[in-house]
Parts: structure tokens; C-alpha cells; sequence
């Protein structure tokens, strides 16, 4: 595997696994609450959507679009999901987190390189790989505010950058 490709998929899983450690032990209500209720703009999403919503993204951008997978995602669904417990969820981080392990390895340089157009627009393979770690970033911190505003302000105890990494 190009070293660049492994530090790309060290970053993506790091970043996945604190969103699954995020919404590991919630129940439905926690992981179905929204701050801010409404439509379009106004509203914001809840734990669950936000989750299946990184895995989604993951899936497109990582297994559609560079591994060449038949499309499957329902990007509108991710932004209807509701759900009773945090396992369907966690199973689906940890398939779709599969679904990376066994692609990414693969990646050659000229996959890094190559242009993709995906609705209409222009990128190369590396743009897409470091899209989805942008991506799942920014939700991860929506996250860790929203997990934070259902606990009345306590945060849920994510560990610093070093310390997820071993380098205590």
C-alpha cells in the first residue's frame, strides 16, 4: 500500500471510530434529537442522521466513485434516519469501514491522480479521499456539540489527538 494511502486510511478510520465511540451507548431519544427543530436551514440534524450520513458519504465517495461499486446510496434517506438503539448504526460504520479497508489498499497512484467528474464537476482521486476525511471531520464536530448540548453541556470524553494515536 502507497504510504500516503495509509495515512489517509489511518485518518479515516480514527475519525469514523470516535463517531461510532460517540453514539455507542445512547438511547433512541438521545440519538434522535435534533437542537434545533424546523426545516431545510433552520433545523439541525440529529446523532443518527449525522452518522448515517458520514457512513453514506464514505461509501460514495471511497466505494462508488474510486472503487468503481454499483451505486447504492440514498443520500435523502441518510437525512431521514431515525433510529431505536446505536446498533444499526455502529454495524453500518463498521460495514461501510470494511468496505475501505479492503478497497483502499488497492489504490495506485494513478487513481490519486486521475480525474473523476461526479455531477458535472471536476476532481482527482486525492481530492476525493481527503473530501471524505473533510467531510467526516466537520460532522464529527457537529457530533461531539450536539452529544454535548443532550448532555446539558457535559462533554462525551473524546480523547486528544495523541492519545487515540498511542503517542502518550
Amino acid at each position: 500500500m502507497l504510504p500516503e494511502i495509509q495515512a489517509y486510511l489511518n485518518l479515516i478510520e480514527d475519525l469514523r471510530g470516535q463517531a461510532g465511540k460517540l453514539i455507542a451507548d445512547l438511547p433512541g431519544d438521545a440519538l434522535n434529537w435534533r437542537p434545533v427543530e424546523g426545516e431545510g436551514d433552520h433545523a439541525t440534524n440529529s446523532l443518527a442522521v449525522m452518522a448515517a450520513h458520514i457512513a453514506g458519504a464514505e461509501h460514495f465517495w471511497i466505494g462508488e466513485v474510486l472503487g468503481g461499486l454499483p451505486s447504492t446510496r440514498n443520500r435523502d434517506a441518510e437525512f431521514a434516519t431515525g433510529m431505536e438503539s446505536a446498533a444499526p448504526l455502529l454495524t453500518r460504520l463498521e460495514e461501510v469501514g470494511a468496505e475501505t479497508r479492503r478497497l483502499m489498499p488497492g489504490f495506485t497512484a494513478e487513481q490519486l491522480e486521475r480525474i473523476y467528474t461526479v455531477h458535472n464537476y471536476d476532481f482527482t482521486g486525492r481530492w476525493a479521499i481527503l473530501h471524505v476525511i473533510e467531510h467526516t471531520s466537520l460532522h464529527l464536530g457537529h457530533m461531539q456539540i450536539t452529544r454535548q448540548l443532550w448532555n446539558s453541556g457535559q462533554g462525551a470524553g473524546s480523547p486528544r489527538w495523541f492519545e487515540r494515536t498511542g503517542r502518550t
